[in-house]
């Protein structure tokens, strides 16, 4: 393409590629005020044009794709705005390596800005009249007025790196609006780098929500009917056999779900969903049907500790139901095929490995631990508390309710805190498990990319010292401060709950 400016601040592109005849393809109003184009460079990489004008004022314009399909157009936008000088820009140097640049006014001024992270780097007062800056980006040579050489030594190793570029939306090269966007490398040496580190907060909070979502309940709930309902043979066989749950490696549940359990949920997504449906509802009714015989001792004798046992078949028989069910309800609600459904009518795309995926894994990792911590704080519960409710007329469920868990919920609390901090800090399961694909994206069917997945994929190819290495560092640092905040907090709660229900 070929650039120009005019007096009355325009900015003008041809086309130069298709055609023998060079085609204008953009005019736009790059200096409102008709004020003059003084200063034309293409930054490294030949995508944006750097433009000064009369007023001292230095922009970076890209070449924009707009509208989707046959639709869309390409067209000029201006996506940065640097430092300005005090009078007109004369000149402006581009690097050989980064997208940084020299640019020089009318009386002498010299700045050196970088694109991306509108960083301000250097300010020179010395009057010159040319600059040049080495290959590496690290030496700036002038010439004075006076014809007398001066050369300086910059030390600006990560020019590309600002509070900005790391937390807020970034204008990239070739997007069509600022994004949170994380891509570390290319295989072009003028890509332009992307360090926002908003997706991976985001995928690392969506993991553990998801994962806490589907472990909190049933560990919760498991240890509750383990510690008050079930019978001491069941407890003494149950728990032992969780609690050596917790000792599986990471990445060997990681394995298995990536490997074993994608597929199968992908070819069965639908039986998963209608089984969420069905359960609860085969459930009521079961027990609705069973209500009138309940009070009978026969009844009474066998549900007494094993209750579970009514469950079984229930789960059995949602299970059966959801499978032999799916295909007709697929065919019937969804034309046939339900992920495409999803895709073409909620424009959510279904990943093999998504927040389905990591809640199982991250469940089996989280659950041991909440669950043993939550049994051992309602088992510590003094028996003269259960034995006075029930003393008062309250029944089992409402000793439970309200006796028990408040006293019991600064172990719970903690237990879930602990589990919530081992979630986010997982490493191997989200690493084999989700994808890896840093979006911004609440959708349960598609992937992420956690902190400390990031560190563990990037950090075997990160130059040492350099850019994203520090950059990596930060992203332990975030992970660190992230579990001390969470765990700290989680203290002060469980303290108050403490203070509140301890003296029963």
């Amino acid at each position: 393409a070929l650039f120009a400016g005019t007096d009355t601040g325009s900015l003008l592109r041809w086309d130069l590629r298709e055609n023998e005849t060079a085609d204008r393809t953009d005019n736009v109003v790059a200096v409102p005020g008709n004020k003059g184009v003084t200063a034309l460079a293409m930054v490294f990489g030949d995508i944006s044009v750097a433009v000064g004008d009369a007023a001292g004022g230095l922009a970076t314009w890209s070449q924009i794709w707009s509208g989707e399909g046959e639709d869309r157009v390409q067209a000029l936008r201006k996506t940065h705005t640097l430092t300005s000088h005090q009078s007109p820009v004369a000149r402006i140097i581009p690097t050989r390596r980064t997208k940084a640049l020299i640019s020089l006014d009318a009386s002498g001024g010299t700045h050196f800005d970088h694109m991306t992270s509108e960083n301000h780097l250097l300010a020179l007062d010395a009057p010159l009249s040319l600059a040049g800056i080495s290959g590496q980006g690290n030496g700036l040579i002038g010439l004075a007025a006076d014809n007398s050489l001066t050369v300086w030594k910059i030390d600006a190793p990560h020019p590309e790196i600002s509070l900005k570029t790391l937390f807020g939306k970034v204008w990239y090269e070739s997007y069509a609006k600022p994004e949170y966007v994380w891509q570390s490398s290319s295989g072009t040496d003028d890509f332009e780098a992307k360090f926002s580190l908003v997706p991976l907060l985001f995928g690392t909070l969506k993991g553990t929500l998801y994962a806490m979502i589907f472990a909190v309940p049933l560990a919760i709930f498991g240890a509750v009917y383990t510690s008050q309902f079930s019978t001491e043979t069941f407890k003494k066989t149950v728990k032992p056999v969780v609690e050596i749950m917790a000792s599986i490696p990471s990445v060997v549940i990681g394995f298995l779900i990536a490997l074993w359990l994608a597929p199968i949920v992908e070819k069965g997504i639908l039986s998963i969903i209608l089984g969420v449906l069905i359960l609860p509802l085969i459930f009521v009714t079961i027990m609705a049907v069973l209500r009138p015989f309940y009070k009978t001792p026969t009844l009474q004798n066998f549900c007494s500790g094993h209750e579970f046992l009514l469950l079984t078949p229930v789960i059995l028989l949602a299970t059966a139901l959801a499978m032999w069910s799916a295909p007709l309800v697929e065919q019937w609600l969804f034309a046939g095929n339900f992920k495409q459904w999803l895709y073409n009518d909620l424009g959510m795309r279904y990943d093999q490995r998504n927040c389905i995926i990591i809640a199982f894994g991250l469940g089996i990792a989280v659950i041991p631990i909440i669950f043993s911590i939550t049994e051992d704080a309602i088992s510590n519960i003094p028996p003269s508390l259960t034995a006075a409710s029930l003393a008062l007329g309250a029944s089992r469920w409402q000793t439970i309710w309200r006796v028990v868990l408040p006293s019991a919920s600064p172990g719970i609390f903690a237990a879930i805190m602990i589990g919530f901090g081992r979630a986010v800090g997982e490493t191997m399961i989200v690493l084999m498990a989700t994808g890896n694909t840093p979006i911004l994206d609440w959708s349960i069917f598609n992937g992420m990319r956690t902190l400390s997945a990031n560190i563990a994929v990037e950090i075997p190819e990160a130059p040492f010292n350099g850019t994203l290495y520090r950059v990596l560092f930060l992203c332990s640092s975030l992970l660190f401060a992230l579990t001390f905040v969470v765990n700290t907090g989680a203290e002060l709660v469980r303290e108050r709950l403490r203070k509140k229900y301890g003296r029963y």
